[in-house]
């Protein structure tokens, strides 16, 4: 697979946007090329990720995994599987399946650390990135926390008119 067919799925990825293209170009260098076949497990669920994946061709789908709704579900070329596994000790949330040929960038924990340590450039993108991504999820919860918090004032105002109801008419006559 030529570097420049490798490193374009990786110039479309979020995670990787705000790296210079030569930085994206030694990230693809230093990836593992695989093939899977048909039928395949690219990734499985609760087994240690040291990598991340990138499906640079085929057709593959994720069989399992949290937020599955119905049965499985394509995963679309470009995509970025297991990505904090490049960066940290972990597991695979998901299992993911090649359907078709898949060609896919394996970049590993160990060549990404040691492209980090040559460019710390590298470390201080992916830095800012999860940084970018708590704030993001700190202000979801946030709002989260602010919808329950104004219903549960709600609940709990209705909860103190209905404990001043009398709870049956004898009730009601012995407070009048």
């Amino acid at each position: 697979m030529a570097l420049d067919f490798l490193a374009r799925p990786l110039l479309q990825l979020e995670l990787f946007d705000g790296l210079r293209p030569e930085q994206i170009a030694e990230i693809a260098r230093r990836a593992e090329r695989k093939i899977f076949r048909a039928g395949d497990c690219i990734i499985e669920r609760d087994t240690p990720a040291d990598a991340a994946i990138v499906i640079v061709s085929g057709q593959a789908q994720r069989t399992a995994g949290p937020d599955m709704t119905s049965g499985p579900e394509l995963v679309p070329e470009g995509a970025l599987l297991g990505e904090m596994g490049m960066l940290v000790d972990t597991e695979y949330t998901s299992t993911v399946l090649a359907v078709t040929s898949v060609r896919a960038l394996r970049i590993t924990r160990d060549e990404l650390l040691q492209q980090m340590a040559e460019d710390p450039e590298i470390a201080e993108h992916f830095v800012r990135k999860i940084a970018q991504r708590l704030q993001a999820l700190a202000d979801e919860m946030r709002a989260i926390e602010n919808q329950l918090g104004d219903q549960a004032c709600g609940d709990l105002a209705r909860t103190a008119a209905l404990a001043r109801l009398p709870a049956s008419a004898d009730a009601a006559a012995t407070l009048h």
